[in-house]
This record gives C-alpha cells, sequence and structure tokens, in this order.
C-alpha cells in the first residue's frame, strides 16, 4: 500500500547557547555514539515549531492548549450572544466542554479557597490537565451550549445532544492538533493520533558543557561600596545539530478532514498545513536563554524527501562523531550526503522519492546532488503542490 511520508533533514550551527535546559539549568546532552553530545528536546523544537505558525496560518486554523478551555468557549458564547453574563457563560460552557470530552471542569480547590479566604469571587473552573482545541471546535460548543441555554444540564443528557457535543469536539481539528495530536486522558474516543514526529536534535560531534560566570553591578553603587550587587553562573555549549522531522501525510489529510472552507479545493487544508510545518520546523528556534546568547542562527542546510514508503532518519551518518579541525559543517555535509546514498541504495528507498536541498555556502557544497536545489521559500511552494499532486494521484 502506497503511502505519502515527508520527512526534513536539518543542519544548523548554533553559536555558545542554552536552547533547552534541564532543571538545574544545564543545557541538555545525549550519550550517542558512546560520547556525549548536545541535545534539543522534540518538545522544545515542537513548541517553538507551533509558535512559529502564528505568524504562517489564520487563527481559525490553529487551537488553544489549555487549562482554562472553559473560559475560551465562554468568550464565544458571549460574542455569540452578548446578553449572557459572564457567570452564565462560564457555566454553559462547563458543563458543554465537560460532556463533549469527558473530562471534569470545575474550579480547583486551591483556587477556590484561597479566593474565599480574601473574599473575592469565585475563580473560573478549569480542566484538571491542558485541553486542546481548535479555534472551530470552541466556536461549535459555544453554538451548541446556547442552543441548551434553559436547561443545559438537561440537553446534554439527552442522546442525540451528547453525541452531538462530542462529534463537535472530534471533527475540524486545527493544524496544530492534526500535527502534534492531542490526548483527552477522561476521553480517550476523541483522542487524535500525531501525524508528525520530530526527533531530538543531536550534535554530529563531542560537546563538554561551558560555564559562564558573570557579575551585576548595581548601578546606585558608591566609591564606599565597590563590587558586583549579583554574581552567577549560566551554562551553555555550541554545536552543529542535526534535526529530522517527518510527517504521515495521510494521517494528516485524515486528521484533518476535506475542504473545511465552501471557497476551496478540498487538499487546500493539507497544503497549508504541510508548508506550515515545513516553514515552522525549518525556521523556528526554542528560546532558552535567547536574551543573554543572542544565538538566531538559521539552518546550514534543508533537505526535505517525499516518499511513497516508510520514515527514514539519517542521524546513522553522525553515529561515529565528527572531530574539528576546521569546523564540524563540512566534514558533516560529506558524512550525510554518503549515507543517504548508502542507505537509499541498500534498502531501495530512492524509489518513487522527491527530493529538495536549500544550502548556504561552499562547505554544503558534498550535499549538491541530493536534491533539486531550491530556496525555501520555492521549497515551501514545491512540496506543497508535490503532497497535493500525490494525494490526488493516489486518491
Amino acid at each position: 500500500m502506497s503511502r505519502t511520508i515527508l520527512d526534513v533533514h536539518v543542519l544548523q550551527t548554533v553559536p555558545p547557547s542554552n536552547l533547552n535546559r534541564d532543571d538545574t539549568g544545564t543545557p541538555k546532552t545525549a550519550v550517542y555514539g558512546g560520547v556525549r553530545r548536545a541535545r534539543v528536546s522534540s518538545q522544545a523544537w515542537k513548541r517553538a515549531t507551533r509558535l512559529a505558525f502564528d505568524a504562517l496560518l489564520d487563527p481559525e486554523d490553529l487551537g488553544t492548549r489549555t487549562k482554562r478551555v472553559a473560559e475560551l468557549v465562554a468568550a464565544r458564547i458571549v460574542a455569540l450572544e452578548p446578553d449572557v453574563s459572564q457567570e452564565e457563560a462560564l457555566a454553559l460552557a462547563a458543563e458543554t466542554v465537560q460532556v463533549a470530552t469527558g473530562s471534569k471542569i470545575e474550579v480547583p480547590k486551591r483556587k477556590a479557597d484561597a479566593a474565599k479566604k480574601k473574599g473575592e469571587k469565585e475563580p473560573a473552573p478549569e480542566s484538571s490537565y491542558l485541553m486542546f482545541l481548535s479555534a472551530r471546535q470552541r466556536d461549535g460548543l459555544a453554538a451548541l451550549a446556547l442552543e441548551g441555554r434553559k436547561d443545559i444540564k438537561a440537553f446534554l443528557k439527552d442522546k442525540d445532544a451528547k453525541a452531538r457535543a462530542k462529534s463537535v469536539a472530534d471533527t475540524h481539528h486545527s493544524v496544530d492538533i492534526a500535527l502534534f495530536g492531542r490526548m483527552v486522558a477522561d476521553g480517550a474516543d476523541i483522542n487524535v493520533d500525531a501525524a508528525a514526529q520530530v526527533a531530538h536534535a543531536i550534535s554530529v560531534h563531542a560537546v563538554e558543557n561551558e560555564s559562564d560566570y558573570y557579575t551585576a553591578v548595581d548601578d546606585r553603587n558608591e566609591d564606599s561600596e565597590p563590587g558586583a550587587g549579583m554574581i552567577g553562573t549560566v551554562e551553555f555549549n555550541s554545536a552543529t545539530l542535526y534535526r529530522y522531522a517527518a510527517v504521515d501525510v495521510d494521517l494528516l489529510r485524515k486528521n484533518l478532514g476535506e475542504g473545511l472552507r465552501e471557497d476551496e479545493p478540498a487538499t487546500e487544508p493539507l497544503r497549508r498545513a504541510v508548508q506550515a510545518f515545513v516553514r515552522g520546523f525549518v525556521e523556528s528556534l526554542p528560546t532558552g536563554k535567547i536574551n543573554t546568547f543572542g544565538n538566531h542562527t538559521l539552518p546550514d542546510v534543508v533537505i526535505v524527501k517525499l516518499r511513497g514508503s516508510r520514515p527514514i532518519s539519517f542521524v546513522g551518518a553522525f553515529e561515529e562523531p565528527i572531530e574539528a579541525e576546521k569546523g564540524y559543517l563540512g566534514e558533516a555535509c560529506e558524512n550525510l550526503a554518503n549515507h543517504i546514498r548508502d542507505v537509499e541504495s541498500a534498502y531501495g528507498a530512492g524509489e518513487d522519492v522527491d527530493s529538495w536541498v536549500v544550502r548556504v555556502g561552499t562547505r554544503t557544497a558534498k550535499l549538491a546532488d541530493v536534491g533539486v536545489s531550491v530556496t525555501l521559500p520555492e521549497l515551501v511552494e514545491q512540496v506543497g503542490e508535490a503532497v497535493v499532486r500525490r494525494q490526488v494521484s493516489g486518491a
């Protein structure tokens, strides 16, 4: 059975930085090939990619992940029917979301007790864990809540109304939900399997974390009070990273549904999602300690492959760590080019593959032949067209 799989491979050099730190403030690392590597977790880069979507997609194509989901739905209720009070809107929203998702939506006891002690108004109800709903799902739940406004509990006890609530929560998924999935602990029937898989980025070479000792001087110090007003340390490393992500395009299309808008082709939601993911993943950067280090780099190389089989990571090119004499990038590109050729030749994985490469500078020349050379805007456009073409031909 033919599939459509999108593989994204990135080599990116990052100067002294602390993109993703552990609970002690130390840059995350991992052992690979017997040596310690710099590491940026998949969660950190998925978060950065999701944030990049804000500039790439319309708000109606995105979701919000929050415990305060009742407040979001209540805001839509008031927008649809301005004569509804905030208190009534919250009650309607809490009951509707609870039935739709199977999750308890109630005021946290800790917050309720604190408000009571201060003589303040009771806080808004919340879910006990992060809830991920699309803008269209929130709108649909708000409309349903208003339909049952007269007696929302009795309304949602009706079998058909309850089924409609669950259907609203499980259709019209946003791009970020369709890509990164959704787990609802109390309502597994509305879980969404993630179409995207993102690997932990690791350095192509061994690293040792370093420590920067810093001082801050009190601007109001007098000559009689010399010395620093504050001292501390911050850990960092620098690395050439290999980043990898894969998208199951068929699952993405299923998650999104088809033709969300009447004025667009059925494949348009898929095109938008794929193009946003490619651009967002490539250009995004986790913001850990960004003000301290200003490590705003872009990738040196981006390789995208559209396959008709399974995802393939080429991280094996760097199992033997590169030892630098004049930087790591040149040798990393050579190793990657050789590894791609060897893997695709050994497994026949070079058939039914569309390939593109975006590269910067002469040190990346070894990768010039791994795909059609394009700029990033051209890559995004051509990948979107190729995905649609494969889906239409395979339908």
